[in-house]
């Protein structure tokens, strides 16, 4: 199963995500809600870098499927509006595929 989890602060700003695990609906190399949403993350976290003026630390690793982005500072309007998307991109996922495949939490930081 894939779990997102969004960190948020307490004033309600995005200070990152956590994307962990695989979604076992398909075979390696074959599961397109692993594919699906490793594109959404990667994706996201690379227009986070070249298309804001966010600092963020992001680490992955591709035996776990554990993709980590954190922000320095809370996330501007348009990192916010980009993780927005991550979200949304993700939830259709779990619409189309079932909730056994990827989980969404929120944590408060």
């Amino acid at each position: 199963m894939i779990r997102l989890t969004m960190y948020k602060q307490a004033e309600g700003g995005y200070a990152g995500f956590t994307c962990k695990g695989h979604a076992g609906y398909g075979t390696h190399g074959q599961d397109i809600v692993c594919a699906g949403v490793s594109a959404l993350v990667i994706t996201t976290v690379q227009s986070i870098e070249t298309l804001t003026s966010d600092e963020i630390e992001s680490h992955s690793d591709e035996d776990t499927g554990t993709v980590t982005c954190r922000f320095h500072r809370p996330a501007s309007k348009e990192a916010a509006l980009l993780l927005d998307a991550l979200l949304l991109g993700c939830r259709s996922i779990r619409e189309t595929y079932g909730t056994k495949y990827i989980t969404i939490t929120f944590k408060e930081v």
